[in-house]
């Protein structure tokens, strides 16, 4: 009987990179569209009275960020997940025919879902809820695509060759339980025109909680989506392909598994720093502040594990674009989750909450250590998926330096914004009245929020160039496995 590699089947993942690249493009646009509405407000009708309802900044916006956290970023993780399952437990979706099945119904159901969430936000369908306005319908419709993915998940295991369980299925394991279990109990609604004999739309709702026990469970979901969304999975990601890229070990496992665990414990406790000087019982709002200056030591053990595996291999950061993207996603992972912890500390936060720092925080990890550690992924995958070399090295490097510029623009004119807020906001003069009006911080942020927008449409531009590049891939030279090193970004 001949001994043949095993040759994967990246059906799926493909689909799912489709799915990142257009969710991708379809975000950040929007993205880009609202930060200019916020610095040149006449955009709100950019087009025309008859459309402004479903233009306007308060419509767009939750449009934004559930496109960037539910489209881009989820389907980049599905994405590595078809693709870094199989190679890592040794094991072909091919080889089940029902495996394959529920990869595909998965990835029909999860555009049958993000359909209906941009339908229903334009047109101001929504719950009000951060990053949980979608009403009960499309609640259960998640539900559903989520259990797909983890009967894909675990089938997968189910029948791996390989025994032991490489660290990054760790993290996706982590990231499919956390995520279903934070996504049941914070959106546990009632549907009003059944609880109320008909009165109202079929599909509104209202939350089981209310008050603060609703702001608790909110904040508790919404601090928890970050970790098991935009951190936990793309952990998993660089634990595979900064090894595979660079041909560096990881530095160290035992690191790997202690930041883990670390980050399991301490993230699910630190929500409570969203709420403080509010209304929830002071133990809690410190015991978020506490777990979140303690969340520093998970969160930086993973980050310097990862940048301890170049360790003697530095040269590879100048000669690949690749391993560029990955380590300044390291850095930028490094920077947030800094910056996060002390905007929690209570007399940082005093001045720090509702400013646009905290906008400066959150792009700072999304735009640098989520948005280019999944486009680096998709790199390293391009070749291995389309069995084709990469289009343009070139490109790639200058799509780094743009978007690199762009996010440095973004984060930094956001500190500056948001310092100047809780200064002016904070300011009396001699009587004690407030120095500032409201109009007056407006004024003064003007500029930044110009800065802000134009590093946001360099991204936008480099993830165009992204796009392209990718694109191209898919038509150019065709190559066998043993090329793939040298088709890979590294300088050949």
């Amino acid at each position: 009987m001949e001994n043949r590699p095993l040759e994967y089947d990246y059906t799926v993942a493909k689909m799912f990179m489709f799915s990142t690249i257009i969710l991708g493009i379809v975000g950040m646009l929007v993205g880009v569209i609202l930060a200019f509405q916020l610095a040149f407000p006449g955009l709100n009708l950019m087009l025309g009275e008859g459309l402004a309802e479903y233009t306007a900044f308060g419509r767009l916006r939750p449009l934004h960020t559930d496109a960037v956290i539910f489209g881009f970023t989820l389907s980049g993780i599905f994405a590595t997940w078809y693709y870094v399952g199989q190679r890592v437990l040794k094991v072909s979706m091919a080889e089940s025919g029902f495996l394959m099945f529920i990869g595909k119904l998965h990835f029909w159901l999860y555009l049958v879902g993000v359909a209906a969430v941009v339908v229903s936000l334009l047109l101001g369908i929504t719950t009000s809820k951060e990053y949980a306005e979608f009403e009960w319908p499309i609640d259960i419709a998640i539900v559903i695509v989520w259990v797909l993915w983890g009967l894909g998940i675990f089938g997968l295991i189910g029948i791996r060759r390989e025994q032991s369980l490489y660290i990054s299925i760790w993290y996706y394991i982590a990231t499919f339980l956390g995520v279903a279990m934070l996504y049941v109990f914070n959106n546990m609604e009632i549907p009003t025109y059944f609880a109320s004999g008909g009165i109202g739309a079929w599909y509104h709702s209202v939350s089981m909680y209310s008050g603060t026990n609703d702001a608790l469970v909110q904040w508790w979901y919404g601090h928890n989506a970050v970790a098991f969304v935009f951190t936990v999975p793309i952990v998993a990601m660089i634990y595979y392909f900064l090894p595979k890229e660079s041909g560096q070990a990881v530095y160290s496992y035992k690191l790997s598994l202690l930041s883990f665990w670390g980050l399991m414990f301490v993230y699910l406790w630190a929500g409570g720093h969203h709420l403080l000087f509010s209304t929830v019982p002071d133990w809690l709002q410190t015991m978020g502040s506490v777990f979140s200056i303690v969340l520093i030591l998970p969160s930086w053990g993973s980050a310097i594990n990862m940048l301890l595996t170049m360790k003697g291999e530095w040269q590879q950061v100048a000669s690949s674009p690749l391993i560029k993207f990955m380590i300044l996603a390291s850095t930028f992972y490094m920077f947030s989750t800094l910056e996060g912890p002390i905007q929690a500390i209570k007399s940082v936060n005093a001045l720090a909450h509702f400013t646009d720092w905290i906008v400066g925080h959150v792009h700072d990890g999304v735009l640098g250590w989520v948005g280019f550690m999944i486009m680096a992924s998709l790199f390293h995958m391009a070749p291995r998926v389309f069995k084709r070399e990469i289009y343009s090295k070139s490109l790639m490097t200058t799509q780094f330096w743009i978007q690199t510029l762009g996010v440095v623009l973004y984060f930094t004119s956001m500190w500056i914004a948001g310092i100047t807020q809780g200064m002016m906001w904070r300011a009396h003069d001699e009587f004690g009245n407030l120095a500032y009006s409201f109009i007056d911080t407006v004024t003064v942020l003007h500029p930044y929020y110009t800065i802000r927008a134009v590093g946001g449409l360099l991204y936008l531009v480099g993830f165009f160039m992204f796009a392209y590049n990718i694109y191209k891939t898919m038509s150019a030279r065709r190559i066998e496995e043993n090329e793939l090193q040298t088709a890979s970004p590294m300088a050949a």
